[in-house]
C-alpha cells in the first residue's frame, strides 16, 4: 500500500468520517442551479482528492536541516529531545493552562533526563491535549513514531524514535514523503540560506529594515555606514538588489508591536528623527512611528519594484515564555481596516495578509473581496482554531474570488509538527468543501475542481514559483 493510501486511511481514523453515510442521493439543486446526483460517500471522494493532492506550504520558521543535525544537546535554548516537539505554540497553551514557570524551565532543560520529563507534563496534559496546538503534535507523534497516546510507558519509545528520526534527509522524509508537501517558504532572520534552496525557499525578513536602523547586520552586509537617512535607503536597496531575485517574498511582522496604520511620511519629516536615533538620542513614540512609517513605504516600494509580495502578520499574537498574558486586542481589532487602507494606498503592491487576522476574520473577507491586491494566507490559523479556519474557508469560497487565498503554512520552527498541522488543514479543507456541496452552494464537480488551486495552484501563481525554482534549483548561497 502506498504512503498516500496509508495517510488517507489514517485520516479517516482521525476525523471519523470514513464510514459515515451522508445520506444524500438522487438529483438535488446545486448552488449553480445544475441538477447533480450526489453520491452518499461524497465526503470520502473529496477527502481522498484533498489528501492525494500536493500541498505548497507558504509559511514556516524552520531552521535549516544541517542546524538540526549539528547540535545533539540544544536547539536554540530548548533541549534537543522529545520535548522539542512541544516548544513552539503548544508550550504557550501549557503556560496558559497554569504550568508553573519552574516546571516549564525544567521541561525544556537539557539538564533534566528526557524520560523523567513526563512527570512534569502529566498534570497539565489533560488540560491542553484537545487544542489545535496539541492536536498537531499528537498527530505528528502518531504518524512519525507510531505512538497513539503519551504516557509514562510511551515516553522512552518516543525519545528513542525522536533521536532516530533526526538524520540526514529527515526534512524531506517528513514533509514530502509523509506530508505530500511540495515545497516550503521559510521566514528566518534575515534570510534562510538553505542547502535545499528550491525546496526550502526563503522570504526576506524586512522588520529590521524599518525598526532597527543603524550600523547593524543589514548595514554591515551591505558594507555601508548609514550616517544619513539616504544611506539607510541605500542599505534597503542593497538587500533587494542582492537577494530580490532569489527570495519569494518579504515578511513584515510589525503588527506584534504596533498598528499597521503606516502613513506616507516625507523624507524631510523622517530625516531629523533618523539623525536622533543614529546619535543615540531618545525619540518620542510619535517620532518613532514617523520614521517607521517612512521606511515601511520605502521597503514596500522596493518589494513592488522587484515584484515580491509583501507578507504581513495580522491578528493573534503568539505567546512566548515570559510574555504570556500580553496582547492588545484593540490594536489587533484594527488590523482589517488598516489592511484595506494599505491596499488602497499602494494599488500596485501585492499584499498577503496572514493568519486570517484571527479572531477578526470576518472583516478580512471584506478586504479580500474589495481589493484586487489583497490575498489571505491561512497559515497558523488551522491550529489556532481549526473550527474557525474551516468556517472561514467556507465563507471565503462563496464570498471572494478563489485565486486570492493561500491555504496552508505550518508556521513552525520544529519541522515535525508541520506534518500534524498539515493533516488538520487537509481535514478542514475537505470538510469545508464537503459542507458547501451538502448545503447546495457548489456542486461536487466544482468542489473537486477547487482542490488543486487551493492546495498548490494559487501559491504557484502568486509567488511565480516556476520562475523562482529555476533560479533556485542549483543555487549555492555562499557564492552570491
Amino acid at each position: 500500500m502506498s504512503n498516500k493510501s496509508v495517510k488517507r486511511r489514517d485520516f479517516f481514523r482521525y476525523v471519523g468520517i470514513g464510514t459515515v453515510g451522508i445520506g444524500l442521493s438522487g438529483a438535488v439543486p446545486t448552488g449553480s442551479g445544475i441538477q447533480e446526483k450526489k453520491p452518499g460517500n461524497l465526503r470520502k471522494t473529496i477527502t481522498e482528492k484533498v489528501f492525494s493532492t500536493p500541498l505548497i506550504d507558504t509559511h514556516e520558521h524552520l531552521i535549516d536541516e544541517k542546524d538540526r543535525l549539528g547540535n545533539r544537546t540544544l536547539i536554540g535554548t530548548k533541549s534537543n529531545d522529545w520535548t522539542y516537539l512541544f516548544s513552539h505554540y503548544l508550550d504557550s497553551d501549557m503556560l496558559s493552562a497554569g504550568m508553573p514557570a519552574d516546571d516549564y524551565k525544567r521541561f525544556f532543560s537539557a539538564d533534566v533526563d528526557p524520560i523523567k520529563k513526563w512527570k512534569i507534563l502529566e498534570p497539565v496534559w489533560p488540560k491542553v491535549k484537545h487544542t489545535g496546538y496539541a492536536q498537531a503534535v499528537r498527530i505528528s507523534i502518531k504518524e512519525l513514531y507510531g505512538i497513539e497516546e503519551l504516557s509514562e510507558e510511551s515516553i522512552p519509545r518516543l525519545q528513542k524514535a525522536y533521536q532516530e528520526m533526526v538524520a540526514p534527509g529527515f526534512y524531506k522524509k517528513i514533509l514530502q514523503e509523509k506530508g505530500n508537501i511540495e515545497s516550503c517558504q521559510v521566514n528566518s532572520y534575515p534570510i534562510l540560506k538553505s542547502e535545499m534552496p528550491d525546496f526550502l525557499m526563503s522570504d526576506l525578513w524586512a522588520d529590521s529594515l524599518m525598526t532597527y536602523v543603524g550600523n547593524n547586520d543589514y548595514a554591515k552586509a551591505a558594507n555601508i555606514d548609514p550616517k544619513t537617512l539616504k544611506d539607510w535607503h541605500r542599505v534597503i536597496e542593497w538587500w533587494f538588489e542582492k537577494y530580490g531575485k532569489y527570495v519569494v517574498a518579504i515578511k513584515i511582522g510589525q503588527a506584534y508591536s504596533r498598528g499597521i496604520n503606516f502613513d506616507r511620511i516625507p523624507y524631510e519629516e523622517a530625516e531629523p528623527v533618523y539623525n536622533q536615533v543614529i546619535q543615540g538620542k531618545q525619540v518620542t513614540p510619535e517620532e518613532k512611528k514617523k520614521l517607521e512609517d517612512h521606511l515601511f513605504w520605502h521597503v514596500v516600494g522596493q518589494a513592488t519594484k522587484w515584484d515580491l509580495p509583501v507578507k504581513m502578520h495580522l491578528g493573534y499574537h503568539a505567546q512566548w515564555a515570559g510574555k504570556t498574558n500580553q496582547m492588545d486586542l484593540a490594536m489587533v481589532r484594527n488590523n482589517p481596516a488598516d489592511a484595506g487602507r494599505l491596499c488602497d494606498e499602494s494599488k500596485d503592491t501585492r499584499f498577503i495578509f496572514f493568519h486570517i487576522s484571527y479572531p477578526y476574520y470576518e472583516e478580512m473577507l471584506a478586504v479580500a473581496k474589495q481589493f484586487a491586491n489583497a490575498t489571505i494566507d491561512m497559515c497558523w490559523a488551522w491550529i489556532i482554531n481549526p473550527v474557525a479556519a474551516k468556517d472561514f474557508l467556507k465563507k471565503f469560497i462563496v464570498t471572494v474570488p478563489c485565486n486570492k487565498i493561500l491555504i496552508f503554512g505550518g508556521d513552525y520552527t520544529p519541522v515535525e509538527p508541520v506534518l500534524g498541522h498539515s493533516i488538520i488543514a487537509r481535514n478542514g479543507i475537505a470538510l469545508a468543501l464537503s459542507e458547501l456541496v451538502e448545503e447546495n452552494h457548489i456542486s461536487l464537480n466544482e468542489a473537486m475542481t477547487l482542490v488543486d488551486p487551493l492546495l498548490n495552484g494559487n501559491a504557484r501563481e502568486i509567488f511565480r514559483l516556476e520562475k523562482k525554482q529555476k533560479v533556485l534549483k542549483n543555487l549555492n548561497w555562499n557564492t552570491l
